[in-house]
């Protein structure tokens, strides 16, 4: 991996002033925090700013509540960011307040209004209250803009602060909160950005073998990270819909719920990866299920793969097998490997987490070996399915959790950090 000099907070001046903060606490489903492991990560980042003199005003992104399709926004309790506030004020006995901005039409917020904001930026800067958090970056039309709309908004970022810190790392996209808003003001890493770009260097420079298991819901979203995994990896796993999609191209079957176009790209993956013969680890036993409603008696089954014939027709396949993992040859691969990196659910839970806790384990039993975790879904399945192994991963020098699956997978196929635009953005 290059070496990357990013601005960082030990060298930003911050005694008296406003400090934007860009987090990604994008933990709030429905309403409530299931994992607050990527709010705990930027404790460093705030402490820091807290002791340096700085006055932050933090903000995050909450779930997708645009449309694609109308583009309309909807501002609802599930994608607020008060949970999170609510937590931040009782963990670090902090006052905070979120400005109340009213929204004109369907479209989200137009504006950081400053009627709303100049008392609150008062109340800041006399103490009044320690923290300003902004409502969730995508209420506002100009956060994902890429018109005048998002010039407007990064505009009015840059106006209310004097200092702007990214401890995002999980939040890669070119959005305005995370690039155009760097561009207009004096930019800085956080400290958990620093440390996510440093452990980086355990994927770009891995200990060998080098196993990753990725698993998610559609396959044309992660067919390019998966070619530059196929091509750096010693092992890939696949989970999920992406095994599924896998299985449909390379053995001519259908599997219910599988998409002709995750198929598509799926098949194209499978022409790519007869370069690599013997890297994809082929999991030989799957569970067919005749419902996505539940997990019930007599409506599950486990079928091997070497069962699979062309024209076969399948029910939902909702998890790898846990005796996979019993398997003499993929138990000896995965004790073999030196390094792991997993952005993997491997069924659909919270009914089929079988293969997702049998492969957990089966990774911890390798001492050894550095074990590499990234995304929400995946920590959260992690902490849920085996809470004990988490409690002691969390701690474990050998483990290291990023707050962003997706982030890896972005940086891996740009080959650097640097080829994530908000990252670029940071860099001296």
């Amino acid at each position: 991996m290059e070496n990357l000099t990013l601005k960082t907070l030990n060298e930003a001046d911050l005694q008296g002033k406003i400090v934007l903060v860009r987090v990604d606490h994008n933990v709030v489903k429905k309403g409530k925090i299931e994992d607050p492991y990527r709010i705990d990560s930027t404790f460093a980042t705030i402490c820091r700013i807290y002791a340096k003199g700085g006055k932050p005003i933090l903000m995050t992104h909450v779930g997708r509540p645009k449309d694609k399709k109308t583009g309309e926004i909807t501002m609802e309790e599930k994608t607020s960011v008060l949970p999170v506030v609510k937590y931040l004020e009782k963990k670090l006995s902090l006052k905070i307040k979120v400005p109340e901005f009213k929204a004109e039409d369907a479209f989200g917020y137009k504006s950081l209004c400053k009627e709303v904001m100049n008392p609150l930026l008062d109340e800041l800067r006399s103490g009044k209250i320690d923290m300003i958090y902004l409502p969730n970056t995508r209420w506002f039309a100009g956060e994902e803009a890429k018109d005048e709309k998002a010039d407007k908004l990064a505009d009015e970022m840059a106006a209310i602060a004097d200092v702007f810190v990214n401890d995002a790392f999980g939040s890669w996209q070119s959005h305005t909160s995370t690039v155009r808003v760097a561009k207009r003001l004096p930019a800085f890493a956080g400290i958990l950005m620093e440390k996510e770009i440093e452990n980086l260097k355990r994927i770009y420079e891995p200990a060998r073998p080098f196993l990753a298991a990725v698993a998610g819901s559609k396959f044309d979203t992660k067919i390019e990270p998966l070619s530059a995994l196929l091509e750096k990896a010693d092992h890939l796993v696949l989970g999920g819909v992406i095994y599924n999609a896998y299985l449909c191209a390379k053995y001519g079957v259908k599997i219910a719920g599988v998409e002709e176009e995750d198929v598509a790209s799926a098949k194209k993956f499978v022409d790519f990866s007869a370069k690599f013969p013997g890297k994809i680890v082929e999991l030989p036993y799957i569970v067919e299920s005749d419902t996505m409603d539940g997990k019930f008696e007599g409506q599950y089954r486990t079928v091997a793969l070497k069962d699979l014939k062309p024209g076969m027709e399948l029910k939902f396949v909702l998890d790898a097998a846990p005796e996979t993992f019993a398997d003499p040859a993929v138990a000896e691969i995965f004790a073999n490997a030196k390094t792991f990196f997993v952005n993997a659910v491997m069924g659909f839970t919270p009914n089929f987490g079988s293969g997702t806790a049998a492969m957990y384990t089966l990774i911890d039993k390798n001492k050894d070996a550095n074990k590499l975790y990234g995304g929400g879904d995946t920590l959260q399945d992690f902490k849920k399915l085996l809470p004990g192994t988490y409690m002691a991963a969390v701690d474990n020098s050998k483990y290291y959790m990023f707050t962003g699956g997706g982030a890896v997978l972005k940086a891996i196929e740009e080959k650097t950090p640097a080829g994530m635009e908000p990252v670029k953005m940071l860099l001296k």
